[in-house]
């Protein structure tokens, strides 16, 4: 499963897009965005998200 962003929670840091080894999130205005096709699950974004806005299922 791809990593899903919790638009409400997220303040568009760019904390995920650093840790992303798969670069697959971007920012798009001011909320991350995954692309689940690049996505490989890993949960290093969940680590770096200071707002706990992202898991993976």
């Amino acid at each position: 499963m791809a990593a899903k962003v919790d638009k409400d929670s997220c303040v568009g840091c760019g904390a995920c897009t650093q840790a992303c080894p798969a670069e697959a999130i971007k920012l798009e205005g001011d909320k991350a965005q995954v692309n689940e096709d690049s996505c490989v699950s890993c949960g290093a974004c969940v680590d770096a998200c200071p707002c706990s806005a992202i898991t993976v299922e």
